[in-house]
């Protein structure tokens, strides 16, 4: 009986703790990310995004007060539901956001539909994941979204053959489809997909596989943090020697450990949604302050999304005029519009996805940084 019982308790108290309207004069928001273990440094530009636009921003809105609660989730999924659910259990809290890859956004979408709390993804790009709660919003991107625009130019620029690799998870193998599809469209062909281990990857096999079939390019999708040692890899196996371009979208140039990674990489061009040098007050303003806050750190794409993130809750709180019930909360992120660091940016008021410019950039040598530069955008791209 108690193994019966319990589990109906619970979901009674998050039913409960959802449903309440939030009348308290504090807004809590938790922050989900992984501030130790392999993708730390997804998880601490994450948080230090968020925590900017409250220092610029202030943290109050409508009339109430902002708490944000940051929660470490190692990276793990069972310990990113934990924590979910002691957030909107035992905190109260009325948005969760965070998410640095895709297995932890997923892990919550239980818990988020049957509490009725909004979770804004931060980061996480697979496609289908706001698909699957209606209480999901998300201010990153996905990777098809980022992606086709990449493979189209490719295409259309002297590019007819391609091997692809990628880290096999929802991302990578969004990101790999996505490319193959729009590439082969337009008239290429790829030769090969190649998929390495998202835990404890080894990119020599598959890289020499990719160079022994000798593409005009090859495309790659890693997580940003992992970024620097594959393209230390790719540059140590010779690529830019045998003629092969690096190509897809930008994770694996991380715009933070771009510097890192030498003249080797200059004239790689990738398509993405941010870039440090992107050319617009809003950015330049970030960019400044972001280096201010963080002993000169540059910031990245994950940055933006924690930027961008805690723009979306404010706003929607404006929206409602405070009211951080969920259901109203949810519909408040809907057709929200506004100028971020990155341009424009737009919640779908149908699907609860961004939609923005993806800009093609080529590295290129400023003021004695390698920095990512835009040169050919489309706009109003839809996941």
């Amino acid at each position: 009986m108690k193994q019966i019982i319990a589990p109906v308790l619970a979901a009674a108290s998050l039913l409960a703790i959802g449903a309440t309207a939030r009348a308290q004069e504090v807004v809590k928001v938790g922050l989900i990310a992984p501030m130790t273990g392999p993708q730390a440094a997804a998880g601490r530009q994450m948080v230090a995004g968020a925590k900017l636009y409250m220092a610029l921003n202030g943290n109050t809105v409508a009339g109430k007060k902002i708490e944000l609660l940051v929660r470490d989730d190692t990276g793990v999924a069972d310990v990113t539901r934990r924590l979910a659910q002691e957030l909107i259990v035992n905190d109260k809290a009325a948005v969760i956001s965070g998410f640095g890859l895709t297995p932890l956004a997923i892990a919550v979408g239980p818990l988020i539909t049957q509490a009725k709390v909004p979770a804004v993804i931060m980061v996480a790009g697979t496609a289908s994941i706001v698909a699957s709660s209606p209480y999901f919003v998300r201010v990153s991107f996905t990777l098809p979204q980022q992606t086709a625009p990449g493979a189209e130019w490719a295409a259309a620029n002297g590019i007819k053959t391609v091997v692809s690799m990628v880290s096999d998870y929802g991302p990578g193998l969004d990101a790999q489809n996505a490319f193959k599809a729009k590439f082969e469209e337009k008239g290429g062909k790829v030769l090969e997909q190649l998929r390495a281990p998202l835990v404890n990857p080894d990119f020599a096999p598959f890289l020499q596989r990719a160079k022994d079939l000798k593409p005009d390019a090859l495309m790659v999708f890693v997580p940003a943090p992992v970024a620097g040692s594959v393209m230390r890899q790719v540059l140590d196996r010779g690529f830019p020697e045998a003629k092969i371009k690096v190509v897809g979208p930008g994770d694996a140039f991380d715009d933070e450990q771009l510097n890192a990674m030498g003249d080797g990489v200059l004239g790689s061009v990738t398509s993405y949604n941010y870039s440090a040098a992107h050319d617009s007050a809003e950015n330049k303003k970030f960019v400044a302050e972001y280096r201010k806050a963080n002993n000169e750190t540059r910031p990245n794409v994950i940055a933006v999304g924690g930027y961008d993130g805690m723009h979306a809750i404010y706003a929607a709180l404006a929206k409602t005029n405070g009211d951080s019930t969920g259901p109203k909360l949810i519909e408040a992120f809907k057709g929200l519009s506004w100028e971020s660091p990155r341009g424009p940016l737009t919640i779908d008021a149908q699907t609860r996805e961004p939609v923005q410019n993806i800009y093609i950039r080529r590295v290129e040598r400023k003021d004695g940084e390698l920095y990512h530069i835009e040169f050919a955008t489309y706009p109003n791209q839809k996941p």
